[in-house]
């Protein structure tokens, strides 16, 4: 039995998405992880660094790279909240990530719409973890807005 497995790691992408709707950001949360351990962690910022590419897997991804020293993640899973969008998607193509687990589908712009081969071919996808909950933190912050 692993003490870690993609619920536990799915709860700390979302506790960073909780992050994000407390400061205003869309909700999204991400978590990089290797070995069983979590080396980065990063929600959406793009309202407070004025930068629209400042999405939580850009982030994670930025940290998790300067942590190691590599530009590769090949024995890394990144596990995010929603559906990366066409832009983080190739983030996580070139940065070789081996596993993108993700929790709620993105139906206007998630990458699977627009670009579904933009991962690198060795790329494992998983989807729906935690779907429920990723989703409804998603509704809710959208919801408060209106």
């Amino acid at each position: 039995m692993r003490p870690f497995d993609d619920t536990y790691f799915m709860k700390m992408a979302l506790a960073e998405a909780a992050l994000a709707a407390g400061e205003g950001e869309t909700p999204v949360g991400a978590v990089l992880v290797c070995n069983d351990g979590i080396i980065a962690r990063a929600h959406n910022q793009t309202e407070r660094l004025n930068d629209p590419t400042a999405h939580a897997e850009m982030l994670a991804i930025t940290s998790a790279t300067n942590l190691l020293g590599a530009k590769y993640l090949t024995g890394c899973a990144l596990y995010v909240t929603v559906e990366p969008c066409v832009m983080c998607a190739g983030a996580i193509a070139w940065a070789q990530v081996r596993t993108l687990i993700y929790g709620a589908p993105d139906l206007k712009r998630g990458f699977r719409k627009y670009a579904p081969l933009s991962l690198h071919p060795k790329t494992i996808v998983k989807s729906g973890v935690m779907e429920e909950e990723c989703a409804g933190l998603m509704t809710a912050f959208f919801r408060s807005l209106r």
